[in-house]
């Protein structure tokens, strides 16, 4: 299979698990006002344990669920990024753009180690749902969190801006 069909088929697996765990995100929130990326960045215990007790037990076992399902999501838009960023990397190889395909060699790592802070992430949040790794499993799931939304946010920059360039250099032709 192509790597445009890869992508296709990527992107549309990453959209229809991530309008199922949307689905259960919202029963978080109207089960008690908080959703799972409010989880992700809780922080401590203390607020982990707020939103648990919010959530009561039926939104433990949807976080839970929520969490499982997330792994192959994970997959989907891992995998996606990657060829994403490959394509715009290699475009700017065969443009001569040296810089941009230098950082894309670079980039190209981003949604691996994004994907890889989320699988721990979900760790971290499964133990605290748990009741396992008191004090520290919630701070370290926060900072997992946080990378991977600084490494989605740099991939997602990269994609975009060659695309932009792509753009640009055919308006201006």
């Amino acid at each position: 299979m192509t790597r445009k069909r890869w992508l296709w088929v990527l992107g549309l697996a990453s959209l229809a698990l991530l309008a199922v765990l949307a689905a259960i995100d919202a029963r978080l929130m109207d089960e008690g006002d908080f959703g799972i990326i409010d989880f992700e960045l809780a922080g401590s215990r203390a607020d982990a344990e707020e939103m648990l007790a919010a959530w009561g037990p039926e939104g433990r076992d949807d976080a839970r669920l929520s969490l499982w399902l997330d792994y192959p999501y994970i997959v989907a838009y891992g995998a996606f990024w990657v060829l994403a960023v490959a394509a715009v990397r290699d475009l700017a190889r065969r443009r001569a753009w040296r810089r941009f395909a230098g950082l894309g060699a670079i980039a190209v790592a981003f949604p691996i180690g994004a994907a890889a802070c989320d699988a721990l992430e979900n760790v971290g949040l499964l133990l605290v749902i748990g009741d396992h790794g008191r004090d520290w499993a919630a701070p370290v799931a926060m900072g997992f969190a946080v990378a991977k939304f600084a490494l989605l946010a740099a991939t997602v920059a990269y994609v975009l801006a060659g695309l932009a360039r792509v753009a640009w250099a055919r308006l201006a032709r």
